[in-house]
């Protein structure tokens, strides 16, 4: 086992852990290469990197980025920033420069020679690339070198058995150097920022949430799959580096001291995303996105909050949406009867949170993976009663395969949701009205999962979930505050499922699968809210935005998604195993960030 010394920061000091990098070069050459590089990566996104518009995005033009060259704009820019800040030792963040120039270094590499390489296999060989072209793929290699070349702590060295074989040698020597790679990604533990004043801390908030819906905005807006990858590697690189250099830990520390602004902030640029687009086209997969992760969202007091593994939560989604569609005036519906949105909405999650207490009355006295196998026979349980119900099989419900269709658009309060509206001179079309829609629905669940979480139930849930025996013994009834959770989990499903039921105009078993190619099936609501981070917020929101966009983006892939995606979740467990967004509540074992002793000790004092 290796541990990391703790030499001084100071590159002109020789001291014992200490090396010039990863690359043999000087420091002051390293830093040097490493901003230079990074300016003339951004130069070189104002040349013309081939002379052909055949390759999407228009590399040909002069003084205008365009395609591609925007994300490596991007990266060469945050590369550059880095270098200056640190130059001379001094720390762009508390988390130190070395790491997060490094990881700006390198994903400004790997998207620009992707797409040197994308432009040369596409067009048959390099003589097809201008000046710019050749010019950004120097640069940017300059630019990771000198940046591997900064020194950083290195691990103390494990002494080798003398009596080991050549096998043993080469595993020594194999961990030796992950360890050092580790090192030289690692960042210093962040000092805490400290209270600003109020009004700078919410003009950073505001700033926050441009960022974010300018992100999205142009992530959801990539018109080919080459942008699209480019796109992933900048972003993903780019918030890493950010949160290396300890930016994303001082917006954390800003956010948590003004929760309320945060969360209202987050729910006005989301509304703002609509007016961004010109038509229907991606805001179609907006709403679609704000239906998986308000499910995601309601799964998240299951799993994350209760500790209770769900491998059927897709079916409370199809019953809320068998519910609605059976009761809002579809011809092919058994029952002549249509009622108003409220009355739909409130039958949708009625109904799931009916087979919630159900299905959880029996089992929840059930634990880990016995639980998890009857949900999941539950869900294949529903799905094959869906299919069922045709008349011939069984009663005449849910016209069998061919599902519940032609389901009227909703109207709400004379509102029609399916028709093209004028607001302040933008037009809304159907999509975006049912985004609006789900946007409120998604910040009534927001409340209710909040709400329901600091309360003496929420830290009943989170009691259960650590230890289970121990919380039964400080008085808790552990069946009826699972039986609780499971019912609320339901009812937040089948509220989606209400929505996603005259969203899609149609109803059909095989929208509700436990796995799939494409969202929502419960393998993707679990992996949202283990990818986002369990027990949070917006990670199962950031979890469902990613798993459903990836996908719908990359359909190139075919077949392969699913390996690229379990490849994906694995590479995430390894290095990440918290999620995207860590729970500061729980402690430092499973996510550690202010405010998590105030909750430990409110969790105590009740």
């Amino acid at each position: 086992m290796t541990t990391p010394t703790t030499a001084p920061e100071s590159p002109q000091t020789p001291v014992a852990g200490r090396s010039a990098g990863l690359v043999a070069l000087p420091p002051r050459t390293g830093r040097l290469l490493a901003v230079g590089g990074g300016a003339l990566t951004v130069l070189s996104t104002f040349l013309a990197w081939t002379w052909t518009p055949a390759f999407p995005g228009d590399l040909t033009v002069y003084g205008h980025p365009g395609g591609l060259q925007v994300p490596v704009l991007v990266g060469g820019l945050l590369t550059t920033l880095l270098g200056l800040a640190a130059h001379g030792g001094r720390r762009p963040a508390p988390g130190g420069g070395g790491a997060a120039l490094r990881l700006a270094a390198l994903g400004t590499f790997l998207t620009a020679w992707y797409t040197v390489l994308a432009l040369t296999f596409r067009l048959g060989g390099l003589v097809n690339l201008e000046p710019g072209g050749l010019l950004v793929a120097a640069a940017s290699l300059a630019s990771l070198l000198g940046a591997l070349a900064l020194p950083f702590r290195r691990p103390v060295p494990e002494p080798v058995d003398p009596t080991a074989d050549g096998g043993e040698r080469f595993g020594h020597r194999v961990r030796e150097g992950w360890a050092t790679v580790r090192a030289a990604f690692a960042a210093d533990a962040p000092r805490p920022l400290g209270p600003l004043p109020s009004w700078v801390e919410i003009l950073a908030i505001v700033g926050i949430m441009a960022l974010c819906l300018t992100v999205f905005t142009y992530g959801i807006g990539t018109e080919y799959d080459e942008l699209f990858v480019g796109f992933l590697l900048t972003a993903g690189f780019g918030f890493a580096a950010l949160g290396k250099a300890g930016s994303i830990a001082h917006a954390t520390e800003i956010t948590a001291r003004h929760r309320n602004v945060t969360i209202c902030g987050a729910f006005v640029a989301a509304a703002l995303f609509p007016f961004t687009q010109t038509d229907d086209q991606y805001a179609t997969i907006g709403v679609y996105i704000l239906i998986f992760a308000t499910v995601a969202l309601g799964l998240n007091i299951v799993v994350g909050l209760a500790g209770l593994l769900d491998l059927g939560y897709v079916a409370f989604l199809g019953v809320g949406a068998y519910a609605a569609s059976l009761v809002s005036g579809s011809p092919t519906s058994p029952f002549d009867l249509r009622l108003p949105f409220w009355a739909a909405v409130l039958v949708g999650a009625a109904a799931s949170l009916v087979f919630g207490v159900l299905i959880g009355a029996p089992t929840l006295r059930l634990r880990g993976d016995y639980l998890a196998i009857v949900t999941l026979g539950f869900g294949e349980i529903f799905r094959i009663a869906a299919n069922n119900l045709d008349g011939t099989s069984g009663p005449d419900l849910t016209n069998g395969s061919n599902g519940i269709s032609s389901i009227p658009d909703l109207e709400i309060l004379g509102f029609d949701l399916g028709a093209r509206h004028e607001i302040a001179g933008f037009g809304i079309g159907r999509f975006a009205n049912y985004f609006f829609l789900m946007l409120l629905i998604t910040a009534v669940v927001v409340l209710v999962f909040r709400r329901s979480g600091d309360s003496r139930i929420g830290r009943a849930w989170v009691a259960v979930r650590e230890d289970e025996t121990a919380a039964e013994a400080m008085g808790i009834n552990g069946f009826r505050v699972k039986l609780v959770a499971f019912a609320v989990g339901a009812a937040l499903a089948g509220l989606a499922g209400t929505v996603q039921a005259h969203v899609t105009y149609v109803v059909t078993p095989e929208q509700y699968l436990f796995a799939g190619t494409a969202p929502p099936n419960s393998a993707f609501l679990l992996a949202a809210v283990v990818l986002g981070g369990m027990g949070t917020i917006g990670g199962p929101l950031l979890g469902a935005a990613l798993l459903f966009l990836i996908p719908n983006k990359l359909q190139f892939l075919g077949d392969y998604q699913l390996l690229a995606f379990g490849l994906a979740l694995v590479l995430l467990m390894r290095f990440r195993p918290e999620g995207l967004i860590a729970n500061r509540r729980d402690g430092p074992g499973r996510g550690e960030g202010a405010g998590q002793h105030a909750d430990l000790a409110k969790t105590r004092g009740d």
